[in-house]
């Protein structure tokens, strides 16, 4: 597919690109190359072309969704190129080009962003343009977030604290509603949540003077993850550490994992930016923390030498009288911080924590029956975030497996193997985490679940969920004692049997429900 005539070759106008400060900024003619027709790539070009620039996109799919949203592009007037063949090289020549934005999910060595670099083309992700393109007055404050866990609930939950406090907030980026299009809204928003990938840092520009300012950032925490992509643990630390570049007020790290406090020290911020510190204990001066059961305040308190400000208790953070896991405490208390930091008072915090509701399949209990809760908590596709389950349990028969990603189950087994009543596993790298128990918990049964046979021949993508989490079930419930949690904590991706993390929940939820109505 493609679209009008592209004006002339030149030389990418790199000073230009430079001077994109804001949606007055002069965008019209602006040569820019979009790689990508998703979600992200489609509004990055929508946007564009609202602002006069000459917009090509290119996408490797060519299928019905992404065949419309071309048709509808190129009405805009852009034009789209779909298909592999798109991806050899930049449609025309570089020299054609003055800016790349792509979408989160291209890799850096893709041969298109390398050829770019080659070129002298300046490459932005979907973030930075969202940036470049704030209102030139009025502009909402971003508070930013990222982490390898926890990333998701932790930023609607801020978003639910700017609420309560009666701000005109949503969570964007990464979650919820795509940034570029947040920054078009007809209702201006005052305060953004902002979750960001590595990815999404990792394309964010180098230029301290026009990129991302936040008001207030965090990191939750640092474990292997996306090893493929960033090609090393420190390249996805480093990717992570941009959350807290150029912050104006406050950045805020966890005392649980150290990592997030040696990434604010190495970070380039405003003058007159503070560390704050959070922490399950209790608090020092200048961090927030628990006093016994009560959440406090010592940052953002003027007296915080000699007081703190209460911000609510872990009654107000537990669901059905169900106990805290501490990683939702760790959550709450970067939620505060941010949210502190745009200025709500301690009782927004409180009525933002107490109303919040987590989504699906995040520690989600399903069903208890014969005094055995079955928890759902899919969303645990890594080790760090399963070690975050595995640990609000005392007795527990797991579910896990899936696509390890490279990733390692030693330390996880060997800091939870006393938890464990039985194991049951599934996915391409089940045999992984089948090692490391009988390495680290030799005398916790195993049992494997292959995927079910139909007819002699292996069941069918549309009937494997089904039948496969309800021969789970009927396994784990074989294995369960009263007192036990069955926890699917996969510590790994699902897309080796499911279409999502989401679809391995709901599967999981399903055979529960399925068994309690037998």
């Amino acid at each position: 597919m493609s679209g009008g005539p592209l004006s002339a070759p030149r030389a990418a106008d790199t000073e230009r690109v430079r001077r994109l400060r804001s949606a007055a900024s002069d965008w019209a003619g602006l040569r820019v190359l979009v790689t990508g027709i998703a979600v992200s790539g489609f509004a990055a070009a929508d946007a564009l072309l609202e602002h006069d620039a000459e917009v090509v996109v290119v996408d490797a799919r060519e299928g019905e969704a992404e065949r419309e949203k071309a048709q509808l592009l190129e009405v805009l007037g852009g034009r789209v190129h779909l298909g592999p063949a798109s991806l050899g090289e930049a449609p025309g020549g570089w020299d054609g080009y003055d800016l790349v934005v792509t979408s989160p999910g291209w890799r850096p060595d893709a041969d298109l962003l390398v050829g770019a670099a080659l070129a002298g083309v300046p490459v932005w992700g979907d973030v930075e343009l969202a940036w470049r393109l704030r209102p030139e007055a009025g502009a909402a404050s971003w508070l930013t977030l990222t982490g390898t866990n926890g990333k998701t609930t932790t930023v609607e939950m801020t978003a639910a604290v700017l609420r309560a406090g009666g701000l005109r907030a949503a969570a964007a980026g990464n979650v919820g509603t795509p940034l570029i299009e947040a920054m078009r809204h007809p209702d201006a928003y005052e305060v953004l949540a902002v979750e960001l990938s590595s990815f999404q840092l990792h394309w964010l520009s180098t230029d301290a003077e026009a990129s991302l300012r936040p008001l207030a950032s965090a990191c939750l925490n640092i474990a292997p993850d996306h090893l493929d992509w960033h090609g090393s643990l420190d390249a996805y630390a480093g990717a992570k550490g941009r959350v807290y570049e150029n912050t104006r007020l406050a950045c805020v790290y966890s005392t649980a994992d150290p990592r997030t406090e040696e990434l604010v020290r190495a970070a380039e911020v405003e003058e007159g930016c503070r560390a704050v510190g959070t922490t399950r204990g209790t608090p020092s001066v200048g961090m927030l923390g628990l006093v016994e059961d009560v959440l406090a305040d010592r940052a953002f308190v003027a007296e915080r030498r000699t007081s703190a400000a209460e911000l609510g208790t872990l009654a107000d953070l537990s669901r059905d009288g169900a106990p805290v896991p501490p990683h939702t405490v760790d959550n709450a208390l970067a939620a505060a911080a941010l949210a502190r930091a745009a200025g709500v008072a301690p009782t927004a915090v409180r009525d933002g924590l107490r109303g919040f509701r987590p989504q699906p399949h995040r520690v989600e209990q399903v069903a208890e029956a014969g005094g055995v809760r079955w928890v759902d908590d899919s969303k645990a596709t890594n080790a760090h975030a399963a070690a975050a389950s595995l640990a609000a349990f005392g007795s527990i028969v797991w579910i896990a497996g899936g696509l390890a990603k490279g990733a390692r189950f030693d330390d996880l087994v060997a800091a939870h193997a006393s938890r464990l009543r039985a194991a049951v596993l599934i996915g391409r790298d089940r045999d992984e985490i089948a090692a490391a128990l009988a390495r680290h918990a030799p005398d916790v049964p195993v049992v494997t679940v292959e995927p079910p046979q139909t007819g002699g021949v292996e069941a069918s993508p549309e009937q494997l969920p089904d039948s496969l989490m309800d021969a789970v079930v009927e396994r784990a419930a074989a294995l369960a004692q009263p007192g036990d949690t069955v926890l699917l904590a996969p510590a790994c991706a699902s897309m080796d049997q499911f279409t999502s993390y989401s679809h391995r929940g709901r599967a999981f939820a399903a055979a529960v429900r399925r068994r309690g109505q037998r």
